[in-house]
């Protein structure tokens, strides 16, 4: 049975506290609102399954309820590359199901996660009926353009301490990932995957962040103190 039958299996509807984490439903109109808390399901997925895959159909416009997970390039044509994390409270994939296209990344879970699915035709629906949603989808893809501009400098970026601080900044995210709040649940191993380093230096960076003040290490994730200080790191050296 394919990672996506099994999701499907695993669907069901969201609970009261699960709706009231997802940032969009609050400012919908009523008749949208109950629409889409009427539409969305959520599914557990294990380390390593994938919600999107390169070249497959856009069938849900997926969000992160719990979890950690990772967008990546499809490792056929050539060295995985990961071009950013999503963490509590980030919705992603809007352009695909805007357009209606097959995916052209793949977004894999890093741990286990809790994954909300709102149908790509609802997804649609609520674009015609809702001022609400709509004024969401926009800032969405205006946030996303900014993270993935961040994300090209991180790209080329040579300071591993700088690549984890914006990695760390861009996860801390208040507009894309409103769920994370100022404790991010991470490994260091799972850091490493994000920002392409090893183990090793990524615990050497972070102990550099919160020798700083900008960040805590506490047991099961990363507390920042100072996100000014994250984004900020290495600008001097531009």
């Amino acid at each position: 049975m394919s990672q996506a039958n099994r999701l499907r299996q695993r669907a069901r509807a969201l609970s009261a506290a699960e709706l009231e984490s997802i940032p969009w439903i609050g400012p919908l109109e009523a008749p949208a609102r109950e629409r889409a808390q009427a539409a969305l399901v959520v599914s557990e997925v294990d380390p390593g399954d994938f919600i999107c895959r390169v070249g497959r159909p856009v069938t849900y416009w997926f969000g992160l309820i719990d979890g950690l997970l990772k967008m990546s390039n499809d490792d056929s044509q050539g060295p995985i590359m990961t071009f950013t994390g999503v963490a509590p409270g980030g919705w992603f994939g809007e352009g695909t199901a805007l357009k209606r296209e097959a995916y052209r990344y793949n977004i894999q879970a890093l741990r286990r996660s809790l994954v909300a699915g709102l149908p790509v035709e609802t997804f649609h629906w609520l674009l015609d009926h809702s001022i609400g949603f709509n004024r969401f989808v926009m800032n969405q893809l205006n946030e996303r353009l900014g993270q993935f501009i961040a994300a090209r400098e991180i790209d080329r970026i040579t300071d591993p301490d700088v690549r984890v601080a914006r990695s760390l900044a861009n996860l801390f995210h208040p507009g894309l990932f409103p769920g994370v709040g100022q404790v991010l649940r991470i490994t260091q191993q799972e850091l490493a995957y994000l920002v392409g380093l090893s183990r090793q230096r990524v615990n050497q960076a972070l102990a550099r962040w919160q020798q700083a003040g900008a960040i805590r290490v506490e047991y099961g994730g990363l507390r920042v103190l100072d996100l000014d200080t994250l984004r900020s790191a290495g600008r001097g050296m531009d």
